[in-house]
């Protein structure tokens, strides 16, 4: 089942209406979470490695998260970390004890090493979720020959090591075979310690509903047999018409895979469309709504998503996001609007409309 969401006129106007097929007839409670404090240097006290509270949690989990706790304008231009002078270790786990999920998206700019992950994995509570995203490599994004590992680097042609950025068709079946194969296991330390939520194949706006495209996404499973894989579609022509919805998603479902949902600026083209195409989980991302910034790739992706929902855009989610979480065993709901502490009190803020309204 799916729930179409009306596109919102302008970022500034008020919400998109919604239509809601049923409403569930009880929700999980909010559990309860033991605390510790710790005194910073500042003398704040504030709780640390225990795992921040869930919207709901039990039958159904519902989890709501930042998509950066390392965002630049986050850590030196807000005041929601205790102090600037934290280390890498100290501010993932006071974002640990604030939320119970997050997602990585300096693996979509740079492969992830195997020591790195079980270092993010040991820093965090059990109970903790890491969505990661794919390497851009293995999205069809532009790639800077920088980031390859520096044995796939090295055989690259001299003419395409100067490209600025290179493509997976840059490489050689084998090499982007050990591409695959290095990725995978780099995730391996945070699979085996239960806190990789899903890999997050966000795909271009030029990856279209092809043959070659769905035969890129029946290959995935092949490529991570063990891992759960969401796929996010830049293109809105996967879901224009109702046909292509049908289709889209029966692919996803039949493959295993999790549709993500969006919220995102009209002039994006993308549909709000909630479904769950996986059980196991439903995810929602949140781009915010800022229609003049979208497309400019110019400045920083802090400048790109700069949108700070208002509380009555998150109340007319929370009915048909609570539908639709009833509908599997995990809801990952994350903001991407990474701009100073714009994403962390929006989910904060979705995170308590949804308990309350849960009962």
């Amino acid at each position: 089942m799916w729930c179409a969401l009306e596109p919102q006129p302008a970022a500034s106007t008020a919400t998109a209406a919604i239509q809601v097929v049923r409403t569930p007839s009880s929700y999980p409670t909010r559990s309860s979470h033991n605390r510790r404090a710790f005194v910073t240097s500042k003398g704040v006290t504030d709780e640390i490695d225990t795992l921040g509270a869930p919207a709901w949690t039990d039958e159904h989990t519902v989890l709501t998260g930042s998509c950066s706790w390392t965002d630049r304008t986050l850590v030196n231009d807000a005041d929601w970390y205790p102090r600037k002078t934290m280390s890498a270790e100290e501010r993932l786990r006071y974002y640990a004890s604030q939320f119970p999920l997050t997602e990585i998206d300096s693996t979509y700019y740079a492969p992830p090493a195997e020591q790195q992950a079980a270092l993010w994995a040991e820093r965090t509570p059990d109970g903790f979720r890491f969505d990661v995203k794919a390497y851009s490599l293995l999205t069809g994004h532009p790639t800077r020959p920088g980031s390859l590992w520096r044995d796939l680097r090295e055989e690259l042609p001299p003419e395409v090591a100067e490209k600025r950025n290179v493509y997976a068709k840059h490489l050689s079946a084998e090499a982007l075979d050990e591409a695959w194969r290095r990725f995978e296991a780099a995730l391996r330390p945070m699979h085996e310690a239960g806190k990789l939520g899903a890999v997050l194949f966000q795909y271009p706006p030029w990856f279209g509903p092809r043959r070659e495209n769905r035969a890129e996404l029946e290959a995935l499973r092949e490529r991570l047999p063990d891992y759960r894989i969401s796929v996010e579609f830049r293109s809105p022509r996967w879901t224009e018409s109702e046909r292509d919805r049908e289709r889209t998603l029966g692919m996803l479902e039949e493959l295993g895979m999790v549709y993500v949902c969006v919220d995102a600026p009209q002039v994006s083209g993308l549909p709000r469309l909630l479904t769950v195409t996986n059980p196991e989980l439903f995810m929602v991302r949140f781009h915010g709504r800022s229609n003049s910034t979208w497309n400019d790739t110019s400045g920083s992706a802090a400048e790109r998503f700069r949108y700070l929902y208002k509380k009555p855009e998150l109340q007319k989610l929370v009915a048909p996001i609570a539908e639709h979480a009833a509908e599997a065993r995990e809801t990952h709901l994350l903001m991407n609007n990474c701009y100073r502490d714009y994403s962390v009190r929006n989910a904060a803020q979705l995170r308590d409309l949804l308990a309350r309204y849960s009962g």
